[in-house]
């Protein structure tokens, strides 16, 4: 699991590997900042991408933006474009200098997506041998496998043309939701088009010869030290935790610095990676211990009803959450099944204030609501369901509609 949790203030310091980086030429890039625009939704969906787009994938009514509001007219500056080929967008096209970008590209970089066949490139959190990857290669087999050193640089890769998809981790059966991602599905503009749920098998790692009375410390991401702690206690390991960015990017700062008193939690394909013996196998203190990954792309993909989907919304009120009712009543009345809500703090607005004669003040938090439900937007049920809801929101915007992981499962084995 490769969530991007802060690492511990410790000695570990193991450089982050980024995406290549070239020498930033002379040009700016164009960065896409939306502005969303109240489209209603029709009874049907358009059989072409341009149709699905344009009704499906933002939907709002009075939206309050979730992006920094536009300067003024007055304060534009002459880079400012308010038109793309002569004809008025809602689209605002900033020019940002190369520099302010996390990587700068070249002329290769912003290459087309690969035609139908060819090797996809999926962008992934961590190193090679983190459980990112191996969803990635579940998702996308044979696809060419990026590693980032963020999540954040995993949706920039996609955004950029580095890479076709993304594929990062939402929420854990142990450890819950990966937040930072809610947080980024919401500031980025790509669009969830499948997911995929990978089982999670840990293994204590250490470099050949060592043996367990030597260890002084266990260092790996804070989910998988949490997801393990009963075991490790029961092996007699009553040594130091340490938090680090991911998995196997435990095992490789092990086995770069030579540290013969440390173990690392990870896959066995990262102690085969890195060299590394696998002192114990299946240290997870739950079998049933699985990762729901999402896809991500530049596009969304035309929804069916030829297979089960599922759709993926977040949405807020300006009044607060006295509107949760009425939304989720909106799925109940049409028998649609929630398979998953929730909520995140309202970066732009986190507290309300409201006012009352006799009490003085009082303030509320303000929230965002993610809600995943089984339907697909092809349906008229779940249309019928949006346009319900916004009526109640302020804010409601569809991160996607896909298909649903129906691999069978089973618990996690040592020969995953």
């Amino acid at each position: 699991m490769q969530a991007l949790l802060p690492p511990s203030t410790n000695n570990l310091t193991k450089p982050a590997l980024r995406l290549p980086r070239v020498a930033p030429p002379r040009l700016a890039v164009l960065k896409c900042a939306y502005r969303s625009d109240s489209v209603h939704l029709p009874n049907s969906v358009g059989s072409s991408r341009a149709d699905w787009q344009s009704s499906c994938a933002i939907l709002a009514s009075n939206v309050v933006s979730q992006q920094p509001q536009p300067p003024s007219d007055k304060s534009r500056n002459a880079d400012h474009v308010g038109s793309v080929n002569g004809h008025k967008t809602s689209v605002d096209l900033e020019i940002v200098p190369m520099e302010k970008l996390s990587s700068a590209l070249t002329i290769t970089d912003l290459s087309p997506a690969p035609m139908h066949g060819a090797q996809l490139r999926v962008a992934y959190q961590g190193v090679p041998g983190a459980y990112s990857e191996a969803a990635a290669g579940k998702a996308y087999p044979k696809c060419e496998a990026i590693p980032c050193d963020q999540f954040e640089v995993a949706f920039q890769a996609v955004e950029l043309w580095i890479a076709d998809r993304a594929v990062l981790p939402v929420e854990n059966s142990l450890g819950g939701s990966i937040h930072r991602n809610y947080d980024l599905l919401l500031r980025h503009r790509l669009h969830i088009v499948g997911e995929v749920q990978l089982p999670v098998h840990h293994c204590l790692l250490a470099l050949p010869g060592v043996r367990k009375e030597y260890l002084n410390r266990v260092i790996s991401h804070p989910q998988a030290l949490a997801q393990c702690e009963l075991t490790l206690t029961k092996l007699g390991l009553n040594v130091a935790r340490e938090a680090v960015d991911d998995t196997a990017g435990a095992a490789e700062f092990v086995a770069a610095n030579n540290l013969r008193d440390t173990a690392a939690i990870a896959s066995a394909r990262a102690a085969e990676l890195y060299g590394m013996e696998i002192l114990e196998n299946g240290i997870q203190d739950d079998s049933s211990n699985v990762t729901r990954f999402v896809m991500l792309a530049r596009e969304p993909i035309i929804p069916r009803t030829d297979r089960p989907f599922k759709t993926s919304i977040v949405f807020a009120h300006d009044k607060g959450t006295s509107v949760l009712f009425k939304v989720l009543s909106a799925f109940a009345f049409r028998n649609i099944s929630l398979t998953k809500i929730e909520s995140r703090p309202h970066r732009n607005r986190p507290i309300r204030l409201v006012s009352d004669s006799n009490e003085g003040t009082a303030s509320h938090f303000e929230y965002l609501f993610y809600v995943d439900f089984e339907a697909s937007m092809a349906e008229v049920r779940a249309q019928n369901a949006l346009a319900e809801v916004q009526e109640f929101t302020s804010f409601l915007r569809v991160l996607g509609s896909y298909p649903i992981d129906m691999t069978p499962w089973s618990p996690s084995r040592g020969d995953d």
